[in-house]
């Protein structure tokens, strides 16, 4: 029997452009091709997470769809940020039943940022729940986040798209989604897209020079998308979708070639 390679997919940050992220994961699922390991920051840790809990593609759109941004926002009086989050922690708790990340069917990787340390936190065990909570506490927009002794913030910051991260917990081929940043022009700023950018463009040179540690990168056309239009969850996953699908020949391709390359050293 052909060995397989272990197909690793590292989804980024990026906000509302994150719920792209679903539409790449079910284009490849229609393909046959099942990821064994997941690295998510931010958005991508959402969608992720979400997804290496049992929860198909189509049911994460349809809970982005169905859950209202008023139940979820909690807004608070606080030099720390603007919401609170705890909503936000109630849903993922409900949504993903309290489980593990060591206890999930595929190998899970979430990235948050250390505030005091200035660096990366892994959670690649420990309650889903947190590390999703983690990894999307936007700074000045959601509290931060305070576990384990740390001051946890958005992983974005740190690791827009967790390549590296991916390659680390055993990836044979790299899948990596960057959904980019937003074109504002001339236009008004919500104040999460002037955080997200913010965040985006420190984080653009840590992620030009990880990107050659990709086997596949995937860019759907998202820059006309702001962080803040969480209503365009349908919109971001056909993109997704479609992006993903006019590479999937080269994923096919990259299979392929691994496992000829694999069976000749064995053989």
């Amino acid at each position: 029997m052909t060995e397989k390679p272990k197909i690793g997919i590292a989804l980024g940050s990026g906000s509302a452009r994150g719920f792209a992220h679903i539409g790449v994961l079910k284009a490849l699922e229609e393909n046959n091709i099942f990821v064994d390991i997941v690295t998510g920051s931010s958005a991508g840790a959402l969608v992720g997470g979400l997804y290496c809990s049992g929860i198909k593609p189509e049911m994460i759109k349809n809970l982005a769809i169905q859950i209202d941004k008023k139940l979820w926002m909690d807004f608070t009086v606080s030099r720390r940020g603007i919401l609170k989050g705890d909503k936000i922690e109630e849903i993922l708790k409900l949504i993903t039943g309290e489980r593990n990340i060591e206890d999930l069917n595929k190998k899970l990787g979430i990235v948050a940022t250390d505030l005091q340390k200035a660096e990366g936190v892994i959670f690649t065990e420990g309650p889903l729940y947190s590390a999703i909570r983690s990894s999307i506490s936007i700074p000045g927009v959601f509290e931060p986040v305070n576990y384990d002794n740390k001051v946890l913030v958005d992983g974005g910051v740190v690791d827009r798209v967790p390549i590296s991260l991916t390659k680390d917990l055993g990836a044979d081929i790299v899948i990596a989604v960057d959904v980019g940043f937003s074109e504002y022009g001339n236009r008004i700023f919500h104040l999460l897209d002037i955080i997200q950018q913010s965040i985006d463009i420190m984080a653009k040179k840590i992620l030009e020079a990880d990107k050659i540690y990709a086997d596949i990168l995937i860019e759907p056309p998202l820059s006309h998308i702001e962080s803040s239009q969480f209503e365009l969850v349908e919109e971001c996953v056909e993109i997704g979708y479609k992006t993903a699908l006019e590479h999937m020949d080269e994923i096919k391709g990259k299979i392929k070639f691994w496992e000829d390359k694999n069976s000749r050293i064995k053989n």
